[in-house]
């Protein structure tokens, strides 16, 4: 691994690269905070796919690509007058320094759920009393991704169950709403109580200390592994999917389940 020097270094390289793109690319020049925040988002995403792969040589390169976009703002917002990557660094030191008075202050959280309890608390009076305890909630965010975020803020200022067993009754009575619904053919309604549903099933991860995102993502990954081995099984036989049967299909898909 490298020295704090050598890091040091290969930050400012980084910095002095992105500087002369911004005065010398035709691309670089034209970039604005609108045009560059599309890929930004693709970005991140790229990088959660690498992570949720533990793709370490991936998670390497897409971190870079996260960095840059970050000099980049910095970038924009020096040519502005507003800030440039110093203030951005020094602000996010001192957050954090603020953040943690359990490591640079007096108080005692010698857990992870008493650290996330000092951490609301400690963003709210940030805001001297005017921020709303969902308000960090980004509009923005994937629902699944947010529904668990918005239990996670209330739960740090007491709102949660008491006992995480009885958050199984919850889920089967929204789960009952809903076949009541689905049985009404009521496709409105049908939607607000699968929506419910949902909302109770992340609870339920969550109290469990589950994350109900990459939980899903990995079966995502299971479903197209097994499912490109129907597809490719099945083409090597000179068949195409839209000719097998169910049972066909099921029998490849076991087979799939089989070798992993």
């Amino acid at each position: 691994m490298h020295s704090r020097e050598e890091k040091l270094e290969a930050f400012g390289r980084l910095l002095d690269v992105l500087d002369r793109l911004r005065k010398e690319c035709p691309w670089d020049k034209k970039q604005t905070n609108e045009s560059l925040r599309p890929n930004t988002i693709e970005e991140t995403f790229e990088l959660a796919d690498a992570l949720i792969k533990d793709d370490m040589a991936n998670i390497r390169e897409e971190l870079g690509d996260v960095i840059m976009h970050v000099i980049f703002y910095a970038l924009i917002g020096q040519e502005k007058g507003d800030f440039d990557i110093a203030d951005v660094c020094d602000k996010e030191a001192e957050k954090l320094i603020f953040r943690h008075p359990h490591i640079y202050g007096e108080v005692q959280a010698d857990t992870e759920e008493k650290v996330l309890q000092n951490w609301e608390q400690i963003k709210l009076k940030e805001k001297q009393g005017k921020k709303r305890v969902l308000s960090g909630v980004p509009n923005s965010l994937p629902s699944l991704i947010k529904a668990y975020r918005i239990q996670d803020k209330a739960r740090n200022v007491g709102f949660d169950w008491k006992e995480k067993d009885d958050v199984w009754d919850k889920v089967r009575e929204e789960l009952g709403e809903l076949e009541a619904e689905l049985k009404r053919e009521d496709k409105e309604h049908s939607e607000k109580e699968l929506g419910d549903f949902l909302f109770s099933v992340i609870n339920a991860a969550r109290l469990y200390h589950l994350n109900p995102d990459n939980a899903l993502e990995m079966t995502n990954q299971k479903f197209i592994r097994r499912f490109n081995y129907v597809e490719e099984q099945t083409l090597s036989k000179g068949r195409q999917l839209a000719d097998m049967t169910l049972e066909e299909m099921d029998q490849l898909w076991n087979e799939a389940k089989s070798k992993e």
